[in-house]
C-alpha cells in the first residue's frame, strides 16, 4: 500500500528522538519534550563531564570552590582539577552553566556583584546563593522561593526533564537525613531516572525504583530576570543553616518553600 508524505515524517521523527534519547542516555520510553527553561538545563548537563567518582567530604567542596571562578566576567568552572565530587555541587554548577548560557544568548544581564554571589562556593550551608542550595532538607526549593525564580512542587505528573529534583530516601529531614540532589531526567510506572554525581561513579545518569524514594521535591527554574536580586539575598537563612544540626518536618517545609503537592 502507498504511504503518504505524512507517514514517512512520522516514521523520520521517531527516528530522531530514539536517536537523541540515546545519545543523551534517555531510552525512547523516558523521553519527554521539556518545558521553558528546562531545555537549557538540558543543554548545560550535555556539557558535564562522566565520572569522577563520589565524595561528600568538606574537602570536597573546598576543592569545588577553589575551581569556580569568575573570568572575563564569565563564571568558568574547572572541573579537571576537582576530582570526585559531590550530588549538590554537580547540580549547581549544571545551574550556574544554564545561565551562563542564556547569558551568553542575550536573555539576561547580571551585574557583576550578582555574578560574583552566584560564583562563591565558599560559603556555610544556608549562607548567600550556592550555601543554600548545598543545605540539608529544601536547599534549592528555598533558594527558588526566597528569589521567586522558579516554582517547587511534589506531584510526579507536573515533572518534566531538567526540573531540580530533592530526593530523601528516609523521613528524617535534616541533621539525619539521607537525601540526594538530581537533575530529573523521566520516568515510567515503577522508576525514575535522573543526572548527579552518583555513589560511587560521580556525574552521570542513574535509575532508580520509586519505591526506594521516601519523598521527593521538584524545583523548576523559570524565571530568569529574578536572578538580578541574588545580592538582596540575606547573609544567611536560618531556616537553612539550622538544618545541618535539627530534624524538621515535611510540614515546616511545605510552608517554608511554597511547596504545591
Amino acid at each position: 500500500m502507498k504511504q503518504g508524505f505524512g507517514h514517512y515524517w512520522r516514521v523520520l521523527m521517531s527516528i530522531v528522538l530514539i536517536v537523541s534519547g540515546v545519545a543523551f542516555g534517555l531510552s525512547s520510553s523516558w523521553a519527554a519534550e521539556p518545558a521553558g527553561l528546562n531545555r537549557y538545563v538540558l543543554e548545560a548537563l550535555k556539557t558535564m563531564p562522566s565520572g569522577k567518582g563520589y565524595d561528600a567530604s568538606q574537602t570536597a567542596v573546598d576543592r569545588l570552590a577553589s575551581h569556580v571562578t569568575i573570568q572575563d566576567g564569565v563564571i568558568q568552572e574547572d572541573l579537571k582539577g576537582t576530582k570526585a565530587t559531590f550530588c549538590s555541587g554537580a547540580t549547581y554548577v549544571v545551574f550556574l552553566r544554564t545561565i551562563e548560557m542564556l547569558r551568553k544568548g542575550g536573555n539576561v544581564t547580571l551585574s557583576t556583584d550578582a555574578l560574583q554571589r552566584l560564583a562563591d562556593l565558599g560559603v556555610k550551608d544556608g549562607e548567600l546563593v550556592f550555601g543554600r542550595w548545598n543545605a540539608n532538607g529544601p536547599g534549592t526549593a528555598k533558594l527558588f522561593q526566597e528569589l521567586k525564580c522558579g516554582r517547587n512542587f511534589t506531584d510526579y505528573t507536573q515533572a518534566q526533564p531538567g526540573d531540580f529534583m530533592k530526593i530523601w530516601w528516609t523521613d528524617e529531614i535534616g541533621g539525619k537525613e539521607r537525601g540526594h540532589s538530581v537533575v530529573f531526567l523521566g520516568q515510567d510506572q515503577t522508576s525514575v531516572r535522573f543526572w548527579s554525581a552518583n555513589q560511587p561513579e560521580g556525574y552521570g545518569v542513574k535509575v532508580v525504583p520509586k519505591e526506594t524514594i521516601r519523598r521527593k521535591l521538584f524545583s523548576r527554574f523559570e524565571n530568569l530576570d529574578a536572578l538580578k536580586h541574588v545580592t538582596k539575598l540575606s547573609a544567611k537563612n536560618g531556616f537553612l543553616a539550622d538544618m545541618l544540626h535539627q530534624s524538621f518536618t515535611w510540614e515546616q517545609v511545605v510552608k517554608e518553600c511554597s511547596v504545591k503537592e
